[in-house]
């Protein structure tokens, strides 16, 4: 994530089921085009500084990479001081992981009603009804859709910081409400806020991260959304095992949900603001004091170079329009990001780990909850693994080998199910191509295409095709979440799941071919470069 979601324990179906841009003087230019399969990029050299000699290769005529010049290792970034300058990450890590606070909600409020639900039904008067069960648990989808579409117009005028701290009333009001409730309409209501505050967060925080993390040290701390998502996860499934004795438990765990949104409220209030934002508003001091504080004093005067050159070349204003989508380049990025994750839905993540605990229950392990911990802890040590590689491999390696393993993964649980193996073999087989699935996805799928959009989008757009590819994301969780039981019940397990692998081959050869490499270039250097 989300960035992408990740549903550790899914949502009940089938009703509404689970959810889920250096300089004007630069001489390069990438240009996309989007046919079917194979774009055109043409790309002439880039020269970044005098001191520091960059440039572009094709590989086959298709794909672009940052070419590395023999003195220099582009993740190995030199800014012209000595290297006891440079601070590493450990001094954005705490406004970081602030914003994976946001995260850690959005993982707790997946799981917190899957485990009471039968009993918030029961108490409510709507038991014996999935639609409505499934209504209570999914209705959250509809808010962080629109979350999601307004956000971008609030962070460009507020910045991500003050809009954190407005996206916390929703998420705390809606727990609370829901925590109350004593009507169905009530709990509506209340989860309906919890996802429009889910929503805006959803895309402040890889917008957040990317403006305000050092470039070299970018991706690894991009990985703390998906890292805070599993641990939310895990945590609602934890706090719900006492749900299965005491009936009113629900509304306790409810009203625990409104503490992490106090705590990011309070946490935003220490955090700074992002250097783009600050210099695009005027406040060029304030812009300088964060660089020189979380990068570095020797960044400070290349940054604020880059982050000049951009602004100039954009205009005056704060945001641009959602009309600019529909013109290039920004409609390219949009294409990308809508498309990422479309494809990242449509690969069955969601459909995959609600049939999961039906796998577990065919080896005899008859607890609804812990087959989902375990699934959260593969999940999270996903998460960990994208975290070390990420800025060592790459974003577009890692994504396409997640994807690739994924539709391994797949088409090994249908040879478990298709073929006539002994039924324990058959079941193992199934565990651990739902197992390595799981891991893959939280190595690539799930990090890398929240975090690569905001990557490759202009300063000027980036919260509004974040916002847009954010919304493409709910609706493709809501349509599998609908779709998978009876697309199941009519054509058989196998038949999805090798859907499901055919989907990430596709995604694999569609990250080939359309995404760019990010690694250890700055936002400034990628969007004049893309342009």
């Amino acid at each position: 994530m989300r960035a992408a979601t990740v549903l550790s324990h899914p949502l009940p179906l089938p009703a509404i089921a689970a959810s889920k841009h250096l300089r004007n003087q630069t001489r390069s230019s990438i240009q996309f085009s989007f046919p079917p399969l194979r774009p055109a990029f043409r790309v002439s050299p880039l020269k970044y500084r005098e001191s520091q000699k960059r440039g572009l290769r094709v590989t086959n005529g298709l794909e672009p990479k940052i070419a590395e010049s023999s003195e220099e290792d582009p993740t190995e970034r030199k800014s012209g001081g000595s290297s006891n300058s440079d601070p590493g990450w450990i001094r954005a890590f705490p406004h970081v992981l602030t914003a994976s606070m946001s995260n850690f909600l959005f993982g707790y409020h997946i799981g917190v009603m899957n485990g009471p639900i039968v009993s918030v039904a029961r108490e409510l008067g709507f038991e014996g009804s999935p639609i409505l069960e499934g209504l209570v648990v999914s209705i959250f989808i509809a808010g962080a859709f629109f979350g999601s579409i307004g956000c971008g117009s609030l962070a460009d005028k507020l910045g991500c910081r003050r809009t954190f701290q407005i996206a916390t009333v929703p998420l705390i009001l809606g727990a609370i409400i829901s925590a109350q409730a004593h009507s169905l309409e009530e709990i509506l209501g209340g989860r309906f806020l919890v996802g429009l505050g889910i929503g805006v967060n959803t895309v402040l925080v890889p917008i957040y991260i990317s403006e305000v993390a050092p470039t070299k040290y970018r991706g690894s701390l991009g990985t703390f959304s998906q890292i805070g998502t599993c641990l939310g996860i895990i945590a609602s499934l934890l706090l719900g095992i006492p749900s299965e004795t005491d009936p009113h438990w629900w509304r306790t765990m409810l009203y625990l949900a409104s503490l992490p949104g106090v705590v990011l409220t309070l946490g935003m209030q220490f955090a700074v603001d992002s250097p783009r934002w600050l210099y695009k508003v005027g406040r060029i001091e304030d812009a300088k004091s964060v660089i020189y504080n979380l990068w570095g004093p020797s960044e400070v005067e290349k940054a604020i170079e880059e982050i000049q050159a951009v602004v100039k070349s954009d205009g005056n204003d704060r945001g641009g329009t959602w009309l600019e989508l529909l013109e290039q380049p920004h409609s390219r990025v949009a294409f990308v990001g809508g498309s990422l994750f479309l494809l990242q839905q449509f690969a069955g993540i969601n459909g995959v780990l609600y049939f999961s605990s039906l796998t577990f229950k065919d080896v005899g392990i008859t607890s609804s909850v812990l087959p989902s911990i375990f699934i959260g802890i593969i999940n999270f040590a996903g998460a960990l693994s994208a975290l070390y590689l990420i800025d060592k491999e790459g974003r577009k390696k890692l994504l396409i080998g997640s994807y690739l393993g994924m539709a391994l993964s797949m088409f090994l649980v249908v040879v478990a199910i298709s073929l006539p193996l002994k039924e324990q073999l058959s079941h193992i087989t199934s565990i651990l191509g739902t197992l390595l699935y799981i891991y893959t996805f939280a190595i690539g799928a799930g990090p890398v295409t929240g975090m690569i959009i905001p990557e490759l989008s202009s300063s000027r757009t980036r919260g509004k095709i974040m916002g847009f590819s954010l919304s493409v994301h709910w609706v493709c969780n809501f349509l599998v979440g609908l779709f998978f039981l009876d697309m199941v019940e009519i054509y058989g397990v196998a038949p999805v799941y090798a859907a499901f692998g055919s989907m990430s081959l596709l995604s694999a050869i569609f990250a080939h071919y359309f995404t760019v490499e990010t690694k250890g270039r700055s936002l400034e250097e990628i969007e004049m470069s893309l342009k």
